[in-house]
């Protein structure tokens, strides 16, 4: 999918940093942090998902230990 991405100037300066910290293009950088962002996203919710389920499954045990 193509699409045009608009920054503004102090955006477009971390973007440029950004890559020219990991030696790639700017392009690349973009599609890289995308990439990363969706991720992370991605675990956080796998992780809450799983701790919200521990903790229904250990709710005595955790509130035993809370007392």
């Amino acid at each position: 999918m193509e699409m045009t991405l608009r920054l503004t100037a102090e955006q477009g300066r971390a973007l440029t940093l950004l890559a020219a910290a990991s030696g790639i293009s700017r392009h690349d950088a973009a599609v890289r942090a995308i990439s990363e962002a969706a991720a992370r996203m991605v675990r956080a919710d796998r992780v809450r998902a799983l701790s919200c389920e521990g903790r229904t499954r250990y709710v005595a045990l955790l509130d035993r230990f809370a007392q």
